[in-house]
């Protein structure tokens, strides 16, 4: 079993989003279909009822550094 997973783990939600959403350009999704993306993840602990957009942004921050 893996470590919980929080909206501030922004690079390893990048990790996992890119394995297991492999060959989408995360910069063409849409913050709400990201957000449920990361609530599905295996391992999410945190809160799932908010939308926390200063998370997902850095999680597309991550995202394209992780695609450079």
């Amino acid at each position: 079993m893996s470590d919980p997973i929080y909206w501030d783990d922004a690079y390893p939600i990048a990790l996992l989003l890119r394995r297991t959403r492999p060959g989408v350009n995360l910069l063409d999704v849409p913050l709400d279909r990201l957000c449920e993306w990361v609530k599905q993840l295996d391992g999410f602990a945190d809160e799932s009822d908010v939308f926390p957009v200063d998370c997902l942004e850095q999680i597309q921050a991550e995202w394209v550094e992780l695609s450079r």
